[in-house]
């Protein structure tokens, strides 16, 4: 496996596995990487004949500067991961490397990015779309592989891919759960035990709302996951919104769209964490 830090390192490592015939994939991740990045890689490496990591804690989209400092940097035991999932090339620049001047281009999402993440953390999906459309351009995927944890973000990445055109696949991976339910999440490790136990309360509450959905009305369903949260100590509630899969605007009945996803933001003590549920 071979772990690069330059764009031109990794052209030349492209231009050769470009030669060879292969199809390129690309994972772009913030690493941190957990069992949820490697169902994302072992699908790339299963579909295309190379494989490209990226490793970049992007700052464009911290809209919190405390919380790019808390972000979790693991790069040695990240390529150690990588490396038995035979991945062929790790990218991990520098900020100077992919942002040698400001990155000034604002992106129009809308309506996508004028709810839920895009309220609570404005210019987020702006920085998003800078650093996922400059690793496009540096690599040049056939595939690139998001989770649909990041449910808003990856229906802004593939609108940004349609504006923009780039001529690539997105695909879209399942949420990777642990064994109990909790979403996994680099921010996973962030918690404490007993906050990590406290914040099995968001999957379960999730889960129990697909049931309760079953008899009763959109509102009511919405109701019942808010009042969860609120009940259970060391959580505080962000936003839950149930909405249209494709619009991502909210819904207020069952019958508006044949395509419904709950989205949750909650806060565990400093530790945000996202999750979602389909429910149709």
């Amino acid at each position: 496996m071979l772990i690069v830090n330059t764009i031109e390192q990794l052209r030349l490592f492209l231009t050769a596995a470009r030669a060879e015939g292969n199809s390129i994939g690309l994972v772009p991740t913030m690493g941190a990487l957990h069992e949820g990045h490697a169902s994302l890689v072992e699908r790339s490496v299963r579909e295309n004949g190379t494989t490209v990591v990226s490793v970049f804690v992007n700052p464009t989209q911290f809209n919190d500067k405390g919380d790019l400092e808390r972000y979790p940097r693991t790069l040695e035991a990240d390529c150690c991961l990588l490396e038995k999932l035979e991945v062929d090339c790790v990218f991990a620049p520098s900020v100077e490397e992919v942002y040698p001047e400001p990155d000034t281009r604002i992106f129009d999402f809308a309506p996508l990015d004028k709810v839920m993440e895009g309220i609570y953390r404005p210019g987020h999906f702006n920085g998003v779309a800078q650093i996922v459309s400059k690793l496009f351009m540096f690599v040049e995927p056939d595939r690139a592989y998001f989770g649909e944890k990041d449910f808003q973000q990856l229906a802004i990445i593939r609108e940004m891919v349609r504006q923009l055109s780039f001529n690539l696949e997105i695909i879209g991976c399942p949420i990777v759960r642990e064994q109990d339910g909790l979403a996994l999440s680099s921010r996973n490790a962030l918690l404490t035990n007993e906050q990590r136990h406290t914040a099995l309360a968001i999957s379960k509450s999730l889960f129990s709302s697909v049931k309760y959905a079953k008899e009763h009305t959109l509102i009511e369903t919405k109701q019942m996951v808010e009042a969860a949260i609120a009940a259970t100590e060391g959580l505080e509630l962000e936003y839950y919104e149930i909405v249209d899969g494709n619009t991502l605007q909210p819904v207020t009945a069952w019958t508006d769209t044949d395509y419904i996803v709950g989205c949750i933001t909650v806060y565990c003590g400093k530790v945000r964490l996202i999750d979602n549920i389909r429910y149709k």
